[in-house]
């Protein structure tokens, strides 16, 4: 099949995806002017990412690509609540409106970084080649709307269904869950920056810290964040909205098999591969959850 093809396929399969997980996060849900407001809000994460697109197209950067997905993470939130205490007679309760102050730090902190470390870098090397192709490009660009959709998708419904649970344990538990998970992929963040910006670090790898006991630290607690967030949410569910707890898979999926950890230690081994520092770092220290090898 031609590459160009192949591209525009792939983009037709990811807004299928993402159409499927709103029909069914939309059951017995609400609606704003006869349209499901879970479908909205999938279509405004595709919409927020296809105009930052066409500049970044225009002028081949990448730098566009995370500060994307944090407008997309802000709109979608501001959406959702909108539609929703509309919807509602003005009124949000207050679990509803704990994930939805939870979304937006979590998204500002994680897109801001980003933006900053891209700017320092240059460029991400994830797309030195695909930001040349339209279609491929395109590709990275709605991957990454339906990765905001389906990481949310089980808050968002929550947030719809705007049904009130008390003393439940389900709120407890996934609340720790996402403070620690937050946690972990705040000071994996800021343990990797401080190491990078000694230039002595410049050719070596992190193994100290939160480091010293996951490969990725970072993207362990970025997983540890949506279970959390799964968890709070479960209770609050019902009938095919259950299709939304994908959230968490799909994020481990993701970020070990597409972009994110397969990418980086195959970056990895080809830099450091043979060093014995690096061979008995990787021996000793587990790919992504701590403590399991």
């Amino acid at each position: 099949m031609h590459h160009k093809a192949k591209d525009y396929l792939n983009v037709f399969v990811v807004l299928f995806i993402g159409l499927a997980v709103a029909i069914a996060g939309s059951d017995n849900g609400l609606y704003f002017k006869e349209y499901p407001i879970i479908i909205i809000c999938m279509l405004v994460s595709f919409f927020v990412h296809w105009i930052l697109f066409i500049p970044a197209f225009i002028y081949r950067t990448e730098k566009f690509y995370d500060i994307s997905g944090t407008l997309a993470y802000v709109c979608v939130t501001f959406t959702v609540s909108f539609l929703t205490w509309s919807s509602s007679n003005g009124v949000i309760n207050p679990r509803s409106w704990l994930v939805i102050v939870l979304v937006i730090v979590w998204a500002l902190r994680l897109g801001i970084f980003l933006f900053i470390r891209v700017l320092k870098a240059g460029e991400d090397r994830r797309f030195k080649e695909v930001k040349q192709k339209f279609s491929a490009f395109l590709v990275w660009w709605t991957v990454s709307a339906l990765w905001v959709f389906l990481t949310t998708v089980n808050a968002l419904v929550m947030i719809i269904n705007n049904v009130e649970y008390h003393n439940d344990y389900f709120l407890y538990i996934g609340l720790l869950l996402w403070i620690t998970g937050f946690l972990f992929e705040v000071i994996a963040d800021e343990q990797k920056r401080r190491f990078r910006s000694n230039a002595v670090h410049q050719e070596q790898f992190i193994s100290s810290g939160l480091w010293s006991i996951s490969r990725h630290p970072n993207y362990f607690g970025e997983i540890l964040i949506w279970i959390g967030m799964s968890i709070i949410a479960y209770p609050t569910l019902y009938g095919w909205q259950y299709v939304s707890l994908i959230s968490p898979v799909f994020i481990y999926l993701l970020l070990t098999k597409i972009s994110g950890v397969n990418l980086l230690e195959d970056y990895a081994d080809k830099k450091w591969g043979g060093n014995e520092k690096y061979e008995t770092y990787k021996r000793n220290t587990p790919v992504l959850f701590p403590f399991f090898k």
